[in-house]
């Protein structure tokens, strides 16, 4: 690249990572050891409609995460003309619908959160779809995914339908809809495709009979681009020149990327609002027998690599429940000093099914239950108690990822707002019998970003150069015998047995 009629090195250029989140949109620019030089952070609103309902507005999340990248930009201090690429990873499931037209938004997105098509659900599995779902999207029919979302929109906004069929509409995930604002393109790829219950991961291409299934017309769907790859081009008015975007990704298959898990039988845990935890299988993908998902971990140039997939809905917004609903904390740092205030929970267990239980359960009916409470249950239990909660739940996907893949992992990789919690990281390793490994680089997610994005454009060579980077700050190795480790999960299980017996 040329820059004032001199050729810059490596050394000063850098690599611009959006990352949108479901909560707050950030942005962070990378060098090339894969370390932050800049970053900026903003929250956005959530809204709850209904119970088990929730949203977001588009423009919010356009408007955020462009003031987030020109903030990450500035507190680099460098300029457009050294942003070698730019990187995008989102949350994934999420439905954004705009107009082809004038480019706004028709409704609020629909969160991956929202509940709201559980009926639609359980109409499609009456019709006997559940089978053909797993066997050609790897994905288990729940209101998680993206499909019965936009059944939802269609069966509700008069009008739609025809305005779809007529290409007058546009449908996106949030990466789709970052790009189309970034860059004018209706793209998206095949990682967030994946996630969308429309898309074949055998064939890598939508699945005519799905749509036809779901009634789902093919004209609103973007074009699908590998996860590494010039996808478009920033406009010039953004960052003062055209960049290449050339790394998309959705968040959980960025972190796997980030943290050089390339290897089959690699493991990640992302410990966000919810947890996710997803393993290298390779370039087949494994049909799971225990409840998970199967995956595109991501697709560079015609290769795809899969992933087996957990997903924990209510990880580290447990957390935010305590402190913003109950009241017991002041901030999520304080549940640390207090869960190791106490010797145990005192026999509390919470299980925070707030909008059901994700794998292995899959029980979307299920809500969230306190079990093992006294007369001297604490804040301190409460606290304790919500944090082994999050533990717990990833503990079940790891379980069930073993006996699908069909051998022991040797150590867990971990990140996440939540991975910075000591007392998690080492109830954790407890739990499993297994070393937790932290990285030296917290915003995994963003790397991951950065990292497909500089492959596209030769900033870094390939997966090597990258697995150079990645080093371990904190290790927790298990601190407890067997039989307490089993114990403890016997006891879990009792507690999520409770909770599913409860509901309905």
């Amino acid at each position: 690249m040329d820059k004032g009629g001199y050729k810059m090195s490596r050394a000063e250029r850098y690599v611009l990572a959006f990352d949108q989140g479901t909560t707050t949109s950030r942005a962070i620019v990378f060098n090339s050891a894969g370390v932050p030089i800049g970053s900026s952070q903003l929250p956005f609103k959530q809204r709850y409609p209904r119970p088990g309902w929730v949203e977001h507005d588009p423009e919010e999340i356009w408007d955020t995460q462009l003031r987030a990248a020109r903030g990450a930009v500035a507190a680099a201090q460098i300029s457009g003309d050294q942003i070698a690429a730019v990187g995008i990873t989102n949350q994934r499931e999420t439905v954004v619908l705009w107009d082809a037209e004038t480019g706004k938004p028709i409704r609020n997105a629909i969160v991956w959160q929202c509940r709201r098509s559980a009926p639609i659900c359980r109409e499609l599995e009456d019709r006997g779809l559940a089978r053909a779902v797993k066997e050609k999207t790897g994905l288990v029919l729940d209101p998680y995914f993206s499909a019965t979302k936009l059944m939802w929109l269609f069966r509700e906004i008069p009008g739609l339908r025809e305005k779809a069929e007529k290409g007058s509409v546009k449908f996106g995930t949030v990466d789709s809809w970052l790009l189309y604002k970034l860059t004018g393109e209706h793209r998206t790829d095949a990682t967030n495709a994946s996630r969308t219950m429309l898309f074949n991961i055998k064939t890598g291409a939508w699945d005519e009979d799905l749509l036809r299934e779901f009634d789902i017309p093919a004209a609103i769907l973007p074009e699908v681009f590998p996860s590494s790859g010039v996808i478009g081009h920033a406009k010039a008015e953004f960052f003062g020149r055209s960049i290449p975007v050339s790394g998309c990704a959705g968040d959980q298959q960025a972190a796997l990327f980030g943290h050089a898990c390339f290897a089959p039988g690699d493991i990640k845990n992302t410990y966000g609002t919810g947890c996710f935890t997803l393993l290298n299988t390779g370039d087949a993908p494994i049909d799971s027998k225990n409840g998970l998902l199967t995956t595109v971990a991501w697709r560079l140039g015609d290769r795809l690599t899969y992933a087996l997939e957990g997903s924990v809905f209510i990880g580290g917004a447990v957390v935010q429940w305590l402190r913003d609903e109950l009241g017991l904390i002041k901030d999520a740092a304080e549940t640390e000093e207090l869960a190791l205030s106490v010797p145990d929970s005192g026999g509390a267990m919470i299980v925070p099914a707030f909008v059901g239980l994700g794998a292995p359960y899959w029980d979307p009916e299920v809500r969230g239950t306190m079990v093992g409470l006294t007369r001297g249950t604490s804040r301190a239990h409460l606290a304790r108690a919500a944090l082994e909660s999050i533990a717990y739940q990833s503990a079940d996907l790891i379980e069930a990822m073993e006996a699908d893949f069909g051998k022991g992992i040797g150590e867990l990789k971990a990140d996440g707002g939540a991975a910075a919690n000591s007392f998690l990281m080492q109830f954790q390793a407890d739990a499993l019998g297994k070393a937790v490994v932290l990285p030296e680089v917290n915003e995994i997610t963003a790397l991951g970003a950065a990292y497909l994005a500089g492959l596209a454009v030769g900033y870094w060579k390939d997966e090597r150069d990258i697995a150079l980077n990645w080093r371990a700050r904190r290790r927790f190795e298990p601190r407890i015998i067997e039989s307490e480790r089993k114990q403890r999960i016997e006891r879990w299980h009792r507690a999520v047995a409770a909770a599913r017996g409860f509901c309905g």
